[in-house]
């Protein structure tokens, strides 16, 4: 369940007296402002555009949810999120993959989302081409969403 020591739980029963943890993501909550800021950064860049939290996809506009949305992270992107850096694919350079056990999508474009310190998830430019380069145009706009979105969750 990927869960580790310290993470934050939500605790749920059932009718029947079942328990039932789920892993607390502070950017669920966000998820129908971070989809309608997917679709936005779609519309504008042509690319694929997605935002996750520190396990998995919480929304995309571009490409298919199913494809992509609830879907575990790779652990590259995992470690690009945690190394708290703006990445960029250069031509030459290794592809990332945005989940685990798929290719079909590479990271053009990551910027994590920091809020009071902590990495919180990260906002993506993705491409399903054997290039995934972006430009300057995206790097500044996931930079900008980024950090709106860790002072959202700041606040």
């Amino acid at each position: 369940m990927h869960i580790r020591e310290g993470d934050p739980l939500e605790i749920f029963t059932a009718k029947d007296g079942e328990v039932i943890f789920k892993k607390y993501s502070p950017m669920g909550e966000f998820s129908d402002f971070a989809a309608h800021m997917c679709e936005t950064l779609n519309k504008t860049t042509g690319y694929v555009a997605a935002v996750a939290d520190r396990d998995s996809i919480i929304a995309v506009s571009g490409a298919p949810a199913r494809d992509v949305v609830e879907k575990r992270i790779s652990g590259e992107l995992e470690q690009l999120m945690e190394d708290r850096q703006i990445y960029q694919y250069q031509r030459g350079g290794k592809q990332v993959p945005v989940t685990a056990g798929e290719d079909k999508y590479k990271l053009a474009l990551a910027a994590p989302i920091i809020a009071e310190g902590d990495v919180m998830g990260g906002v993506m430019f993705l491409s399903d081409s054997d290039t995934p380069e972006s430009g300057e145009v995206e790097y500044k706009l996931a930079q900008t969403i980024a950090g709106f979105l860790g002072r959202q969750l700041t606040n």
